[in-house]
């Protein structure tokens, strides 16, 4: 049996220099984040100087072009950083995910050129990201948000509150979504720059949560907030359009989150297997443990084809929301499965967290609740399918 806690799962489809950048992360998540996990989660606060480090080795600005200080590259290699840092912990691949696949993403792809020079070099270098579109009467129904935005002069005052903002208690800039004029409905969704130190701003309660603990997620707080018109992130009422196609790609950003939680958990259980003894022997000797590994690898390598391939189809500049969606949901079906798999494999240790079994189960769960519910996955992918 390989030992898949040195050795990788076959991945054919990395190039030479796809798996140099894997190896690289994957280093630096096992000598730079590993040894504080524990104590991480446990305090439910993330160590500044790792965000510092993101900064610091090119993670977050993947996408981003080098005139700004970013690396010019793609998401599939986005998708990668993330997966290999939520081998390691899912808490420290969220701060790389969100700001790459939604906050810059978002920036890129809807910033004037004026926003993306004024900001990339800072978002490259050292300002952290977050994505502000869910509410306290806001979730699913995205755009039921009751956050106003009323035009003064010069700019817009805000007002409202926004809930399970990720990365909100370090972020430096937030892309807010707020409602221009109501009477249109959705179609008066608009988007904005928002900094922490704008008037009018506060970032409220943090969420003490079940898993991904280390990760902050809290309430922001919105008081007649200033945003002068030149923040505003594309064209005014349009912030619902911008919303659903920056989701997408953070769709595969949570099924990679998903995969490296996944791949960590059957690493470890792979390992544990072969050090427990019952009845004489190692349990992984047994032909039942054998299968239940079996599957929860042929499971993995499923998804992990259907992120990877969503991806691809991002890069090439093909439609890829559909795949998005399904990749999002079978990748935290996967996950879920496989982390309960783990802990069970693990048996009483698994509950105890003297063992990573049961951290791996509490973070993986996440992935079937955020940037869209199972069911609103199932929804997006039914509408296609009845066309």
């Amino acid at each position: 049996m390989q030992d898949t806690s040195t050795a990788p799962l076959p991945l054919s489809c990395l190039s030479e220099e796809e798996t140099m950048f894997r190896d690289a992360v994957r280093e630096f998540a096992e000598t730079e984040i590993k040894p504080f996990v524990s104590e991480m989660d446990e305090a439910a606060q993330f160590r500044p100087d790792i965000i510092a480090k993101f900064f610091g080795m090119g993670l977050m600005g993947i996408e981003v072009p080098e005139i700004y200080g970013g690396a010019g590259g793609s998401i599939f290699l986005a998708t990668i950083a993330i997966e290999e840092v939520a081998r390691v912990d899912a808490s420290a691949a969220i701060y790389v995910d969100v700001h790459n696949t939604l906050v810059n993403n978002a920036l890129l792809r809807w910033g004037s050129d004026e926003q993306q020079a004024r900001y990339f070099p800072r978002m490259t270098a050292d300002l952290l990201g977050a994505f502000a579109l869910s509410e306290p009467a806001s979730g699913s129904d995205a755009f039921a948000l009751e956050c106003k935005a009323e035009k003064v002069a010069g700019g817009w005052a805000l007002t409202g509150r926004k809930f399970w903002i990720t990365n909100g208690a370090e972020a430096g800039i937030f892309i807010v979504f707020a409602n221009a004029d109501f009477s249109k409905g959705y179609k008066g969704i608009t988007a904005f720059l928002v900094e922490r130190g704008f008037a009018g701003f506060d970032v409220g309660k943090k969420e003490n949560k079940l898993g991904i603990r280390a990760s902050s997620t809290t309430e922001l707080i919105l008081e007649g907030c200033f945003v002068p018109d030149a923040n505003v992130l594309g064209p005014v009422g349009q912030g619902y359009k911008i919303a659903i196609e920056t989701l997408n790609e953070g769709r595969i950003g949570i099924g990679a989150q998903m995969l490296g939680v996944a791949t960590g958990a059957l690493e470890a259980a792979t390992k544990y297997v072969k050090e427990r003894k019952q009845f004489g022997k190692a349990i992984a000797e047994f032909q039942a443990v054998q299968f239940q590994l079996a599957q929860m690898a042929t499971d993995l390598e499923a998804a992990r084809l259907m992120v990877y391939n969503t991806a691809r189809l991002k890069d090439a500049g093909k439609p890829f929301a559909t795949e998005a969606a399904m990749a999002k949901l079978f990748s935290s079906q996967t996950a879920d499965r496989i982390t309960s798999q783990c802990v069970e494999l693990f048996g009483g240790y698994g509950y105890s967290k003297e063992y990573p079994a049961e951290k791996f189960y509490r973070d993986a769960k996440i992935g079937t609740i955020y940037e869209g519910t199972s069911n609103m996955q199932l929804q997006t992918i039914a509408k296609v399918l009845l066309k």
